[in-house]
């Protein structure tokens, strides 16, 4: 079975225009490989995490104890900004309090760190309670960078919560004001098994934790999108028997209002300032990008074609100024960019081969995509292209099928599907291509979108 929409737009629609449309500018890619430097602007510290010790005897908090250290050290690892200091360096005696601090053990080779993440957990009065602190090992006068203390009720859930809070609080302090996304979540749409034909859209925490339906349909969704505000998710749907475009509401638990047009309607996106949806829809014959409302009305119709499609739109949420998005306009499905009218329409990628499934950075600089490059073995993999250069970047290579990014709101990450393993599980990695990582393993998950 074909993964992308824009292949099964393909088969739906006999490609007749091959030449380039009058007026189209052509902009070629610049010299030069674009790199992508994570850290730029972050100083490099070495970051110790000590484990956090347990008050008191009881065995469900220490299993709990557990999760949260668990949790934490993946966190900061996963934010990918730190010279983290391996466990199997960690000293026997780890501090629980300040007073049980001794500094020499952690600031002496080969710790030899910069700052130390300790504290405790304890039950006070039926609450799971953790006190939190990081200190700056070479600040003699002021070392307290952070003193937390979270509750909650004792459970797993909320002992990773706490976990993904305190090392979101390290990223945004150490990082001089990055934010962590340690606490964001992840919509995709999830199939049981190959013999099960139903895809839902599943939400679940960034590391993949804690999957689960958002609402079941018992149908195909797919390409979920979140609001900008994280209160709503667009996506497309067949549970009328056609592809529509729906939108949940997180908060109610419930569909809202969208218009529901003949032909095919997918791919929604959202306007930087959640009043808008673009989305793709053949209405008029072939498909075409339109934009409305958050409720699909007042349209406007943003590209007009001639036997050919265009679809996959993706705003820059930076200035809401621009759309990228994918046409067959040149005979294949290439990468392109226009002003939010439909004006100056520009192609991004002039080397040929098939493009599909855009994700503008939260940052404005970048568009992640799939790109199955003419002559590169027929496999899809993820690039980045940076929009104001034209410069672009292969971050996977010779490891199955790559396809789906989306970035998250750091724009330092991004999680895409790929069948790597056999099935299409889902994976995050650095937007430089490092620390990959497979955050799903049961049934087969595609199109993911990080929230923000």
């Amino acid at each position: 079975m074909k993964r992308s929409l824009t292949l099964w737009l393909a088969g739906c629609f006999t490609v007749l225009f091959l030449g380039v449309p009058f007026g189209l500018r052509v902009l070629r890619p610049q010299e030069g490989t674009l790199t992508i430097d994570i850290s730029k602007g972050v100083p490099k510290f070495r970051v110790a995490i000590a484990d956090f010790q347990t008050k008191g005897a009881d065995e469900g908090t220490q299993k709990l104890t557990s999760v949260f250290n668990t949790v934490l050290f993946n966190d900061i690892d996963s934010a990918g900004l730190f010279d983290l200091v391996s466990k199997s360096f960690i000293p026997s005696r780890q501090p629980g309090t300040v007073a049980e601090l001794n500094l020499p053990d952690w600031t002496n080779p080969p710790v030899s760190a910069d700052i130390l993440a300790f504290g405790n957990i304890q039950m006070e009065a039926g609450q799971l309670t953790v006190e939190a602190r990081l200190y700056d090992l070479k600040n003699a006068n002021a070392p307290s960078i952070i003193g937390r203390r979270y509750r909650g009720e004792p459970n797993e859930l909320n002992a990773r919560s706490m976990a993904h809070q305190f090392a979101d609080e390290i990223v945004l302090r150490l990082s001089g004001g990055t934010r962590g996304i340690a606490s964001t979540r992840i919509a995709f749409a999830h199939r049981p098994g190959r013999g099960n034909g139903n895809k839902e859209i599943y939400i679940c925490d960034y590391d993949g934790y804690n999957p689960h339906p958002m609402r079941v349909f018992n149908s195909i969704s797919l390409t979920p999108r979140w609001s900008p505000d994280n209160t709503r998710i667009a996506f497309t749907t067949y549970r009328q028997g056609n592809p529509d475009i729906d939108v949940f509401s997180l908060d109610t638990n419930s569909l809202l209002s969208f218009a529901h047009y003949r032909g095919l309607t997918t791919t929604p996106a959202w306007s930087p300032d959640s009043e808008k949806i673009a989305f793709c829809s053949s209405m008029s014959g072939y498909p075409e990008i339109y934009v409305g409302d958050s409720h699909g009305l007042n349209l406007k119709r943003l590209t007009y074609s001639v036997h050919f499609g265009n679809n996959s739109p993706t705003w820059n949420p930076k200035t809401g100024g621009q759309i990228a998005f994918v046409s067959d306009r040149s005979g294949i499905a290439q990468l392109y960019l226009m002003d939010a009218d439909g004006s100056n329409v520009s192609r991004l990628i002039d080397e040929g081969g098939w493009v599909d499934s855009p994700s503008w950075s939260p940052d404005g600089q970048f568009i992640s995509f799939m790109w199955k490059r003419k002559g590169e073995g027929g496999t899809y993999d993820i690039y980045i292209i940076e929009a104001a250069t034209r410069r672009w970047i292969q971050l996977t290579q010779d490891q199955g099928q790559n396809e789906n990014p989306s970035w998250a709101p750091d724009s330092k990450h991004l999680v895409f599907s790929s069948n790597r393993s056999g099935t299409y599980q889902l994976y995050s990695m650095l937007a430089n291509g490092k620390n990959v990582k497979q955050i799903t393993s049961k049934g087969e998950n595609t199109n993911p979108n990080w929230s923000n």
